[in-house]
């Protein structure tokens, strides 16, 4: 009887990491994660926000998880927090605590992001073509225009761009959005031997952009470029119905969104009635109000602002707890479409 449990155990055991689950976490400069790590060291241990934490850490320590891993651009390792911008920590931490949480199998999050890139231009997947030629056209003679001041101005002899570069700016982030979970997949063995003889099966995509699309009626265009992408994502990784959460833009916070950024949360909004397996998660609703109350003075009391945030509106406040909640309801809603 005992050999038999033994058996068990050890078959179980291998079946578990006979594959790892893959989500991909994608985005601009709040994807790649705002918090800074000193406003965690602080929260963390201060009596009136440590219970937000307190899953995280042990035995005084951040904990680094064995079962969740993550890539991001050139760092690697087991989850824990600095895996933000430098110094900092984004929806990552959570996000992969949540998954952790729920599945046997180990996690694998690879984390493309980078700071101001548009849904619009470099973010623009394949199906959605180009802009009109009438706007490139537009585009072209701005951006000539700037050289030429800028030449002037700087007594400088720089080229002019040519259409071909203004088109080859387009899906440039899309491109190395793909390549980065690519070069991943092909060389996970190495970068975590752990997970050496297992399948990666790609389990979910998060997306979580919006702030540069709110320029030059981007934002008009952005539920057809939504589409297109989320689409075209499936296709590239041969998932039809790979779960797809949206995190809607929030940095209206407590007050009612207005102008573009109403439109983008709308477009957002909306692919889930338009497409399968795809969750909205409304990211103001889960705002941290005390960061969001001394934000506006922020400067006439800094160690106050620096007890609750750590950076600007447009990065939800810096706020760590604001942060950690869109994470967890991110893996939440990936979870609900499984």
């Amino acid at each position: 009887m005992r050999f038999a449990l033994v058996l068990i155990t050890l078959i179980s055991t291998l079946s578990a990491k006979t594959t790892f689950k893959v989500f991909i976490l994608a985005g601009q400069s709040n994807m790649e994660g705002k918090a800074q790590n000193k406003l965690l060291e602080y929260q963390s241990t201060a009596p009136e926000t440590m219970e937000h934490f307190v899953h995280l850490r042990k035995d005084g320590k951040w904990i680094e998880r064995n079962d969740v891993l993550i890539k991001y651009l050139d760092r690697h390792g087991k989850l824990t927090i600095g895996y933000g911008s430098r110094d900092r920590t984004g929806v990552e931490l959570e996000f992969g605590n949540t998954m952790g949480d729920h599945f046997k199998e180990p996690v694998l999050l690879i984390k493309t992001a980078w700071g101001g890139h548009s849904l619009y231009q470099k973010f623009r997947s394949p199906a959605a073509g180009l802009p009109s030629e009438e706007k490139l056209q537009k585009e072209l003679e701005k951006a000539q225009e700037r050289i030429k001041k800028n030449n002037g101005k700087r007594k400088k002899n720089d080229s002019l761009p040519t259409m071909n570069d203004i088109k080859a700016g387009y899906g440039v982030s899309w491109r190395e959005m793909l390549k980065e979970v690519r070069e991943s997949l092909e060389n996970y063995e190495t970068l975590f031997p752990a997970l050496k003889g297992a399948t990666p099966e790609i389990a979910g995509f998060v997306w979580f952009q919006g702030w540069n699309d709110q320029y030059n009626g981007a934002e008009t265009e952005y539920a057809s470029n939504m589409e297109h992408f989320i689409k075209d994502v499936r296709k590239e990784f041969k998932t039809p119905e790979l779960p797809f959460v949206i995190g809607v833009m929030g940095q209206n916070g407590s007050k009612e969104p207005g102008g573009a950024m109403k439109v983008i949360q709308d477009a957002q909004i909306s692919m889930e009635k338009k497409l399968s397996k795809v969750k909205a998660v409304h990211t103001d609703v889960l705002i941290d109000k005390a960061a969001e109350k001394v934000y506006p003075t922020w400067r006439d009391d800094i160690p106050a602002w620096e007890k609750v945030g750590s950076d600007h509106g447009y990065h939800y406040l810096g706020s760590a707890i604001w942060f950690n909640r869109m994470g967890k309801a991110f893996g939440k809603a990936v979870l609900e479409l499984e």
